[in-house]
């Protein structure tokens, strides 16, 4: 599903941000990704959306070797995954329903299929009711269950999630990761980064964790 030979991304010559990262993460798993600030984490995501190129080694993701994918093919591999970041995104003049919907009206998804999506996502997030409101009337944690479900409602074969729970208080924090679990669940391969280690190791999935830009421990490897 993914798999990272010998990656290394340099930012400035002789600084790697990565250094000879190798990883495989097979379909279907739950993996938290854990480190320090500066340990590589987030370079690790934007590899992966393709938002930067490695110095060198290889990225392959779905069966696509992304040194390879031409640059018209970047939206469309794109469209596979589902993303949530630490501040939401969310579209500030739309109401929720439009916030879900609008991941679809990009892939031109028949509206009829739309209607039944939007709120098949919105009550596996538990906001059915809120549909008609806009961001600034959410809480945080809504808010966040809002970015969720925008980003499960085209069904992504892969989840990534950059600090899922990082602006939200504990109890925001265990439903966004039973949200991210369900998703799991249903078939969905789910990478988390976090800082928060009482969730990662409340939940007992999968934990990598990184430093200064190399892996330095692997639960799946030590059969944890």
């Amino acid at each position: 599903m993914i798999e990272l030979k010998e990656v290394t991304k340099e930012y400035s010559k002789g600084i790697a941000a990565l250094n000879g990262v190798s990883l495989k993460i097979e379909q279907g798993e739950f993996v938290f990704i854990v480190g320090d600030s500066g340990s590589g984490k987030s370079t690790l995501i934007r590899l992966l959306l393709k938002e930067l190129e490695p110095t060198s080694g290889s990225i392959t993701v779905m069966g696509k070797e992304l040194g390879k994918m031409k640059h018209k093919a970047i939206p469309y591999y794109r469209r596979r995954m589902g993303v949530v970041f630490q501040d939401f995104r969310l579209l500030k003049d739309r109401n929720v329903y439009e916030n879900i919907a609008f991941t679809l009206r990009v892939t031109e998804t028949a509206t009829r299929v739309l209607k039944k999506k939007v709120p098949a996502a919105l009550s596996l997030v538990g906001l059915a009711q809120k549909y008609k409101s806009y961001p600034k009337e959410l809480s945080g944690g809504e808010q966040q269950r809002v970015a969720i479900a925008r980003s499960i409602v085209n069904e992504p074969s892969i989840l990534l999630a950059d600090e899922p729970t990082g602006n939200l208080d504990p109890v925001n924090s265990w439903e966004i990761m039973k949200i991210l679990e369900e998703a799991n669940k249903r078939g969905t391969t789910v990478v988390v980064v976090t800082h928060n280690h009482e969730i990662v190791n409340a939940m007992k999935k999968r934990v990598i964790t990184m430093q200064k830009g190399n892996i330095v421990s692997d639960t799946k490897k030590v059969g944890v």
